[in-house]
């Protein structure tokens, strides 16, 4: 059955894979993304490609617009864009937290915002968040905003699916090991993941289209490494 599936952070990585993968499965896919030309040269089927970005309000504004008028529903919705700060705790800046809360975030629970009116009790919200969230999981020097940013969200996912359990949508957070994406070799230029962007696409896929079957309101770690 086809779905329609809004998907952010697409120009790269995970969100870049899962578009391709989603449009050859048949779905319709609303791919947003800051830089839209990697994406809009595969002339993907089923794919819109939307120059997006999560702070503005414009912009939110236009994916309601877009599905209002060509879908009228969502079932899914993954949030997949980050934003990365990774210097030492002392130098981030006030501004430095705002920047990466603002599209981890303050970005999530908008899009959300606009996203679930179009959504029925059937439908998934997806946050990618990442182990650096977990309580308890390993955690790194420099990536205080990042990893606190990510903590903030899971709880968000938590919170929304108490909220909407009676009427829908589902909410699950998967918190994402180490993959070899452009974000993993700007925090750790030397460091190599097991795990493909390809790879965990698939894995995200399968779980956005499937999860909220058996989980809502969840912490998935998607991670081969122990905490």
């Amino acid at each position: 059955m086809t779905k329609n599936i809004i998907i952010t952070g697409t120009s790269r990585g995970i969100g870049f894979e899962l578009t391709k993968q989603l449009s050859d499965a048949g779905h319709q896919v609303l791919a947003l993304s800051r830089k839209t030309g990697s994406l809009k040269a595969l002339n993907l089927k089923g794919v819109h490609v939307m120059e997006f970005d999560l702070v503005r309000q414009d912009d939110l504004k236009m994916v309601g617009n877009f599905v209002q008028s060509n879908w009228g529903q969502v079932d899914v919705l993954i949030h997949n864009a980050g934003a990365l700060c990774n210097k030492p705790f002392m130098d981030t800046t006030t501004e430095d937290f705002l920047t990466v809360y603002q599209t981890n975030v303050f970005g999530v629970a908008s899009l959300t915002q606009e996203v679930v009116p179009f959504m029925s009790s059937s439908g998934h919200v997806v946050v990618l968040s990442s182990m650096g969230g977990v309580q308890g999981s390993a955690k790194f020097p420099g990536l205080s905003a990042y990893s606190s940013s990510k903590g903030a969200v899971i709880t968000l996912v938590e919170l929304l699916a108490e909220e909407f359990k009676t009427t829908g949508p589902s909410f699950n957070a998967l918190a994402l090991g180490a993959v070899q994406t452009e974000m993993l070799e700007a925090a750790f230029p030397s460091y190599q993941a097991s795990v493909t962007a390809d790879e965990m696409a698939t894995f995200v896929a399968d779980f956005a289209l499937t999860g909220q079957q058996l989980f809502n309101g969840k912490l998935i770690p998607v991670s081969k490494s122990t905490p």
